[in-house]
């Protein structure tokens, strides 16, 4: 029996009972409510005698002018009828108004809100009682005319409606929206439909992957698809998830990095590659980092670090121009400015401005270290140098800003420079603190890559590193691999600084979430 205490459930039963499925059907031609308002000047008025007047409304769909009375402007301009082009609309209705033989609706679809006017005489009986069981949420598809009404508000009047999938549950209350960021996270779905903005943050993501995409392929990047399934962790220092295959009876890990098969396909001759994919490392969860996240990496035989630094430039200009943005924008009330060349400051020069300390001075950046609560003992000079650096400099880098050439002995995949091979042709691109881009002219020497590999796996706990030298790798440096520039851009953060957005999970459509409370 239907429960009578809810009545989302009586009118579903209600719906039914008209010989109408509550969970609709192919609804074909219907039009997005964008492209629906946008055909607003196609609204004409035509006077008893024929003549068609052109209504003094704003071509696009913006408001009208306050000014403007519209019901006046009809009586001025003489008996006739407003005319307007046939349309079919589709979505959920977001906001209802009965009142007596008319309601007035808002339908939402991904593009836009649009009014819907449903009145008695113009659908006749059944699908005005078909409109008395339509709750908040509900999803229904409608026939009708484009038009205004008499305050201009851009209407579709409903000639026939269409039943396509009852909501039983409570939408978000109206004004409130859906507040918690837990309940957002975890109910992404209600966060899009109701909260403002965040299905655009979201059609800018898809459109700036789009365009990084559409900027590789278009100077000469094939795009391919590596293992996320890797014997070894290797391309990055990070702790991997880790698995296990029971046909084969092997632990596996998930990637933490594109790199190394990347960079096996230079050895086959794939001369300019990349991969936007998900890479997972098992480590914290902040504003800035989620577990599984997505990374461009590009790989350009022939090139360098600089190659490189031109490359992601272009990317992020071309971002900027596929979301309709200009060079210069804000993120969380901070100025950026996106005019190239972005300003390029080497690793040595911005930690003697930052830390006050010679970067060639060991022991004082030893002795600094303590200072700031980083613990020194038995780790290698330019390791402590590096975590100085984190502490110091980077939250002072508003950017967009190139930080070069980093210290070889943190770089272990890294060309180092031929003036100076104790510094690495590496670059990262910070804005406002943030590192969004790593780069490096690449390693391609099998004798160094290998004994710089056992160098960095000393001492690595297994459980910590997964410890293992990649052979592999180095037999495939061995057949060849051309000099080459690498890339990787993380996209979720170049996401979260297009859309001024505060924190990777609100452009992660599914962040991790912990476990609920049963």
């Amino acid at each position: 029996m239907v429960d009578e205490r809810d009545p989302r459930l009586v009118k579903l039963d209600k719906i039914s009972a008209m010989d109408i499925d509550p969970w609709g059907h192919y609804f074909p031609n219907r039009q997005w409510n964008g492209e629906v308002r946008r055909r607003c000047g196609e609204i004409k008025y035509q006077l008893q005698d024929g003549t068609t007047l052109e209504i003094p409304f704003p071509a696009d769909d913006s408001a009208p002018s306050p000014e403007l009375d519209y019901r006046q402007w009809k009586k001025d301009a003489g008996t006739g009828e407003e005319i307007g082009p046939q349309v079919r609309v589709a979505g959920r209705i977001v906001l209802m108004r009965p009142t007596g033989k008319l309601v007035f609706l808002k339908l939402r679809d991904w593009t836009a809100d649009i009014q819907i006017l449903i009145g008695k005489a113009q659908v006749g009986d059944r699908d005005f009682e078909l409109a008395g069981n339509f709750d908040l949420g509900d999803w229904i598809g409608v026939d009708g005319r484009l038009g205004r009404t008499n305050t201009g508000e851009l209407t579709v009047f409903a000639e026939n409606l269409h039943f396509m999938c009852k909501t039983l549950e409570t939408p978000p209350e109206k004004y409130l929206g859906l507040t918690n960021t837990e309940s957002r996270l975890r109910q992404r779905y209600l966060d899009l439909t109701y909260n403002e903005g965040v299905m655009d943050t979201f059609m800018a993501r898809t459109k700036i992957v789009q365009s990084i995409r559409n900027t590789l392929t278009g100077r000469g990047y094939c795009e391919i698809e590596g293992p996320t399934l890797h014997t070894i962790a290797g391309g990055a220092a990070a702790r991997p998830f880790m698995t296990h295959h029971n046909a084969l009876d092997m632990p596996l890990v998930l990637r933490i990095a594109l790199e190394l098969h990347l960079k096996r396909l230079l050895v086959g001759g794939m001369e300019r590659v990349f991969e936007l994919g998900r890479v997972y490392r098992n480590e914290g969860i902040s504003t800035r980092h989620n577990p599984e996240f997505t990374m461009m990496e590009a790989y350009e035989a022939f090139g360098n670090y600089e190659v490189m630094m031109d490359l992601t430039e272009q990317i992020v200009l071309d971002a900027l121009a596929a979301t309709g943005q200009s060079t210069k924008i804000n993120w969380n009330g901070l100025p950026i400015d996106f005019t190239p060349p972005f300003q390029r400051r080497t690793y040595n020069d911005l930690f003697q401005e930052c830390a006050q300390v010679d970067p060639e001075d060991d022991d004082a950046i030893a002795r600094l270290a303590v200072h700031l609560g980083i613990e020194a003992t038995g780790k290698h000079p330019d390791v402590i140098k590096s975590e100085v650096f984190e502490h110091t400099v980077e939250d002072k880098l508003a950017g967009p800003i190139f930080v070069i050439d980093y210290p070889a002995s943190i770089c272990p995949l890294t060309k180092r420079k031929t003036s100076n091979p104790q510094v690495a042709e590496r670059f990262e691109l910070f804005i406002h603190g943030m590192e969004v881009a790593n780069a490096y002219t690449e390693l391609n020497d099998p004798i160094l890559q290998e004994e710089l590999f056992r160098t960095q796996l000393e001492g690595q706990a297994d459980e910590d590193s997964m410890a293992k030298m990649d052979t592999d790798f180095v037999l495939a440096l061995r057949n060849g691999m051309p000099p080459a520039g690498g890339l990787g851009i993380g996209i979720d953060r170049l996401v979260m600084l297009l859309t001024d957005s505060k924190s990777i999970r609100d452009v992660v459509l599914f962040p991790l979430m912990r476990n609920q409370a049963d």
